[in-house]
């Protein structure tokens, strides 16, 4: 047919074209590709909290650290306990490896209990590394009559939470399992909001904070003895809340003390930070290298330090293992803990 030569001729150039492209970026080092880039960081939750804070921190030092030097800009993004960030970068966020995220730490748990309103799957998302293994806390401030975990069995006080986080979960398990009283007020973007509302009497206290974040910002109440460190909840104490309970050991029973161990597993996975699914393996590697270099770096811990924030980091291959893990709990546990979590009357 007439033209046909031509037209297969074109055809033929424009697919050697697209595969040497191809071929083009598969060999593009890590380097090449970084070098010039802005990065996103996204950040589940508003301004002022320890996720935020952490998150900043990385977001101003990792770049140091990465081939190519890109520049990390942090950008918040609340709703949802951080469940809108994590949602949209899951499905629309690049997958080049040009947008990291920091979000709840609790996610797992979720879905470990067959949570249906999550839009993603944890075990897809990659981890690059968490910058501060912390033990969670539950505390009421110092105007509050609950002092004592023993105090909030007796007496009805509103804990602020930022809505299906560790914030509201752990109050809720432990008034099912414990017996205390704690009436859960949802609806903050964040903890420092939260920290304000504590401060104004709008409530006695706060669901889940961290105690490296108690200390790094709020020092003042740490020091002045504002703060009533109710509960802690981690695998071990901290070291330096010797007195104060683990949530696990409130525990009656052996069936009791497995939904609260679960409840307590994710403290280690603390403030993470992940990528998309589907970023290329090398880009994967290069970030997680750069992040545990930068966490044994004297000069970032010197400006941790500048900060008050505490680091003592969790690899991304770790973080990947233990969300598997926690995702992978025997049902009867799990389901358990979602009859509590779930069947719990909340306040907004």
């Amino acid at each position: 047919m007439p033209g046909s030569r031509p037209r297969r001729l074109v055809l033929l150039a424009g697919c050697a074209l697209a595969l040497a492209t191809a071929s083009a970026n598969a060999q593009q080092s890590v380097e090449d590709f970084y070098r010039g880039k802005k990065l996103d960081m996204i950040i589940g939750y508003s301004a002022g909290g320890t996720y935020d804070l952490y998150a900043r921190l990385v977001a101003r030092q990792l770049g140091n650290y990465l081939p190519g030097n890109p520049i990390i800009i942090p950008r918040n993004m609340p709703g949802g306990g951080s469940r809108t960030a994590v949602t949209w970068l899951y499905q629309q966020g690049p997958r080049d490896g040009t947008v990291l995220a920091t979000a709840d730490q609790s996610l797992s748990v979720e879905q470990a209990m067959g949570d249906k309103q999550l839009r993603f799957d944890t075990r897809e998302l990659i981890y690059i590394g968490n910058p501060s293994a912390d033990n969670n806390t539950t505390a009421t401030f110092h105007t509050s009559p609950v002092k004592t975990i023993e105090d909030a069995k007796r007496i009805s006080v509103p804990l602020g939470a930022t809505g299906g986080s560790t914030s509201s979960q752990y109050p809720k398990a432990m008034n099912a399992l414990i017996g205390t009283k704690f009436r859960i007020i949802l609806g903050y973007p964040g903890g420092n909001d939260i920290n304000l509302a504590m401060e104004r009497g709008e409530v006695a206290g706060r669901g889940s904070n961290a105690w490296g974040a108690w200390k790094a910002t709020r020092a003042d109440w740490v020091r002045d003895g504002k703060l009533n460190v109710l509960v802690q909840i981690g695998l071990t104490k901290a070291h330096d809340l010797p007195n104060v309970p683990l949530l696990m050991d409130l525990a009656t029973n052996p069936e009791d003390r497995a939904v609260l161990k679960l409840l307590s597993a994710s403290t280690t996975i603390g403030r993470p930070i992940f990528t998309t699914p589907g970023v290329p393996p090398e880009r994967v590697k290069a970030l997680r290298q750069s992040f545990d270099r930068m966490m044994k770096d004297e000069a970032f811990l010197e400006v941790a330090k500048k900060e008050n924030l505490e680091i003592e980091p969790v690899s991304g291959e770790e973080l990947q293992r233990i969300v598997a893990d926690i995702v992978a709990t025997p049902k009867s546990i799990a389901d358990r803990l979602q009859d509590i979590i779930g069947g719990i009357e909340q306040n907004r």
